[in-house]
């Protein structure tokens, strides 16, 4: 039985994007949902992975394959890279918008990169589902209205603790909805298992799943720590540092990781903002599969638990910012102070958020006066908008402080 489409919040980026350019490229990890979220809006496919005539097309008349009805999608498109300038050309050719769509789970060679699509292609990323999107979030809490202004005002959304600790487990992949969590882990970790044998070397030279598998693991232990190439190559001693970096890229190119980069605002204070990354995978649920790990060993290590927390938290702001077109950083400078995310949007304003996976008072208390601290610090124009600082919990209502400091329960917390 055919699973009924869940609305995804790319839904209405694709609609915008297929109005503004003649082609538009979906990227993202595997199994994310970007070919039904295609499908929702093209008139014709062709699945390039499948289809045994793409082949022969391709090798006598590619034009061929771009004849049908529009928008047309092309499912696993880079498994033919010649796709892209055979659409780039169609594109100019026809000169109207919304005439093609490309799905793929690897990002396009650099020969393709070269071959430049600005102005035909729109780009679009898709991440797993937010917690908006599966359900477990009620949405009462805007993101984009607190990056307005707005103060958050909700009741406790009733997501419990179990319930998040499972949802972190299992992830946000919409081909597993309504199976079981112990079904869900298992496909998981035939995922990562895939991904190391399989996966990673469609995206340039041939590497060792074994190394691959011990670099992903090491990863998954450091989730959303700014573990350092120097580090992950002792971790994984086969490897040099070109090596792991090497390996870092090919992972980043099929979408597995995304690292969140440094913030570089300057400071009044003589601090200086380091400049490593802080590593996450496309989505946490793959860092408790490498390692082994299900709801209940996770209640038994909370730090661990903490830092998944905060790499949902980013996975979220990042699928909410998406569509404004805002980044989202991490900052910690060389006093060790520290702010886990901050969104920087394109005008120069800036939201920071500290996550915090536990609410009490005294947590609460410490999260903003550190976010309050770190702001009085940045450099900013006089005449700029004070930033939004928000402390990002696991439970509890959502609601503005006197200091201007919100807080917010990811259970309310929607695009």
């Amino acid at each position: 039985m055919h699973m009924a489409y869940v609305p995804r919040l790319a839904d209405g980026e694709l609609t915008a994007a297929l109005a503004r350019a003649g082609a538009v490229l979906i990227e993202g990890p595997k199994a994310c949902g970007k070919t039904e979220t295609a499908l929702q809006q093209s008139a014709s496919v062709v699945h390039v992975d499948t289809d045994p005539s793409v082949d022969q097309l391709m090798a006598v008349d590619p034009a061929l394959l771009l004849e049908g009805d529009t928008p047309r999608l092309f499912d696993e498109w880079q498994l033919q890279p010649r796709l892209w300038n055979a659409v780039r050309r169609e594109v100019d050719s026809r000169g109207s918008r919304g005439q093609f769509i490309l799905t793929g789970s690897t990002a396009p060679s650099r020969d393709a990169s070269r071959h430049s699509g600005a102005g035909r292609f729109a780009r679009l990323q898709m991440h797993t589902m937010t917690l908006f999107e599966s359900g477990h979030s009620n949405g009462n809490v805007s993101f984009g209205a607190l990056l307005e202004g707005a103060a958050p005002r909700a009741v406790d959304p009733g997501l419990t603790f179990d319930a998040l600790i499972t949802r972190i487990a299992v992830g946000g992949w919409p081909g597993f909805v309504g199976s079981s969590a112990t079904d869900v882990l298992a496909g998981l970790r035939d995922y990562v298992s895939f991904v190391a044998e399989v996966d990673i070397q469609t995206a340039g030279t041939a590497r060792d799943p074994r190394r691959v598998r011990r670099l992903m693991t090491s990863l998954a232990r450091a989730t959303a720590t700014e573990i350092s190439i120097s580090t992950l190559a002792r971790d994984e001693a086969s490897l040099s540092r070109d090596a792991v970096r090497e390996y870092l890229d090919a992972l980043a190119r099929i979408f597995v990781v995304e690292d969140q980069p440094a913030w570089s605002q300057h400071l009044r204070s003589s601090a200086t903002l380091r400049k490593e990354p802080k590593r996450h995978f496309c989505d946490p649920s793959l860092a408790v599969a490498l390692l082994g790990a299900d709801a209940t060993a996770l209640r038994k290590d909370l730090a661990f638990l903490g830092q998944l927390f905060e790499s949902l938290v980013v996975h979220e702001l990042r699928a909410f910012s998406q569509a404004t077109g805002a980044d989202v950083f991490h900052a910690r400078d060389s006093t060790g102070r520290e702010v886990d995310a901050i969104v920087q949007r394109r005008d120069g304003r800036w939201a920071a958020f500290e996550v915090k996976l536990g609410n009490s008072p005294e947590t609460i208390e410490a999260a903003a006066n550190s976010l309050l601290r770190f702001a009085g610090d940045v450099d900013t124009r006089t005449d700029a908008l004070a930033p939004t600082l928000g402390v990002i919990v696991g439970s509890g209502p959502s609601y503005r402080r006197p200091d201007g400091v919100d807080v917010i329960a990811i259970g309310a917390f929607g695009p």
